[in-house]
């Protein structure tokens, strides 16, 4: 059933589920990958201003770009920063200067512009079979999901924890589940005295404007690769995370405006925005909402939550990351469990792609990195090429629409 063919009239408790869908995907964002941002700040030599203002650009723009586009289309379109661009320019920016870096930006989101205007981008994408869509998003979330069990040997209470809960919230009410684990979650560690907020300040942020420099060198080690990660990583699972889970919006618009936000917050700091793809896994399927025509709120929270973050700057950012680790990692794995398992049904429900979306499946799982691109390509590019070996050619067209991959109705 399309996201959209359900009624759309919400009740208060429709707006639970979605809502603590977009806090759970922002508190992953932060506390996953956000360090990488701190990292490369220390490597170019920022000044805390200068910080703050990349956190400040990156939320806000990644914020309001998400929230727009969930309210225009009534889809869950969750946006997110670049984190393999990021990590990326934990190496790149110590031989940059910051001035060149911003024009490297600039470039790189202007490059995002022309290909949503082109419409290129749309037109590969549907060109993709959906069980090998399903196998590539089952391979990227893989880790995420045996992450839930796997911080058991570092903090086995804090783990149990939560997996027990997870299964006895899942047998008395399956809805409440991934709501009740971050209340039992957070409610434990606060009781533990493991997040300290003592020192916590609601501090604005004040953005910095740094005057781009463009350069030869810049545009092709900085700006040239931060499109292509930023492409290959991103764009792609991101597409077909949405598309995995039955949502139709074009590509085209969702390109065309993470670029132009990325264009206009350049110059404050902010480095790459795109869809995002296990975060927003998180949105997309049914622990979100049973209904997917309602899922588009947690885009909407998601959206304004990012916003809070940015307007306090490095302060609040800094507070998500303070959780432990292995809450995170908990948390995001039994959050996607649902959706690790919806994309497994789905690689295998076709017999014409199943040995080929296995094998997208186990590739992107390897997580292989060549030539600076990470495992999401490859693994799709190794799944297609068996897919056309196996069957003679990619279909000129999607014939049937990819299934809403849901667990049965508890």
């Amino acid at each position: 059933m399309r996201p959209n063919s359900r009624s759309t009239a919400f009740r208060l408790n429709d707006l639970t589920h979605p809502v603590v869908a977009g806090l759970i995907s922002v508190i992953v964002n932060y506390g996953g990958t956000f360090i990488l941002v701190f990292q490369a700040a220390r490597v170019a030599g920022l000044s805390p201003e200068l910080t703050a203002s990349w956190v400040w650009s990156v939320s806000i723009g990644v914020g309001l770009t998400g929230l727009v586009l969930s309210w225009r289309y009534r889809e869950p379109i969750i946006t997110a920063w670049s984190t393999p661009a990021a990590a990326f320019l934990v190496t790149a920016l110590a031989n940059t200067s910051y001035p060149e870096a911003v024009g490297a930006y600039i470039l790189s989101a202007a490059a995002f512009v022309a290909l949503g205007v082109s419409g290129c981008f749309e037109t590969l994408i549907r060109r993709i079979p959906p069980g090998i869509a399903s196998g590539l998003l089952a391979g990227i979330l893989l880790q995420f999901g045996i992450g839930a069990f796997g911080g058991a040997s570092i903090d086995p209470v804090l783990v149990g924890l939560l997996i027990t809960a997870y299964v006895l919230l899942k047998r008395l009410s399956a809805r409440y589940a991934v709501v009740g684990i971050l209340v039992i979650g957070l409610a434990f560690l606060l009781v533990q005295g493991r997040v300290d907020l003592s020192g916590l300040q609601f501090k604005p942020a004040m953005p910095v404007f740094t005057m781009p420099e463009f350069s030869l060198n810049a545009a092709l080690s900085v700006a040239l690769p931060l499109f292509l990660i930023t492409l290959t990583g991103q764009y792609m699972p991101g597409m077909l995370v949405l598309r995995n889970d039955g949502f139709k919006t074009s590509a085209n618009p969702i390109v065309t405006m993470t670029g132009l936000g990325s264009l206009i917050m350049a110059p404050f700091g902010s480095h790459a925005f795109n869809i995002a793809a296990i975060t927003a896994a998180i949105a997309t399927g049914r622990e979100a909402h049973e209904d997917p025509s309602k899922r588009w709120v947690a885009g909407i929270a998601a959206g304004i939550f990012y916003v809070l973050v940015g307007v306090f700057g490095v302060t609040l950012a800094a507070v998500f990351m303070a959780f432990p680790a292995t809450f995170i990692t908990t948390l995001a794995g039994l959050a996607l469990l649902g959706t690790i398992g919806g994309s497994l049904t789905g690689a295998m429900a076709d017999p014409l792609s199943r040995e080929a979306a296995l094998i997208t499946f186990l590739a992107s799982a390897a997580n292989i990195t060549m030539l600076g691109i990470g495992g999401a390509f490859w693994g799709l590019v190794i799944g297609l090429v068996a897919y056309v070996v196996l069957n003679g050619r990619l279909p000129r067209r999607r014939l049937v629409e990819p299934a809403i991959n849901e667990s049965p109705a508890e």
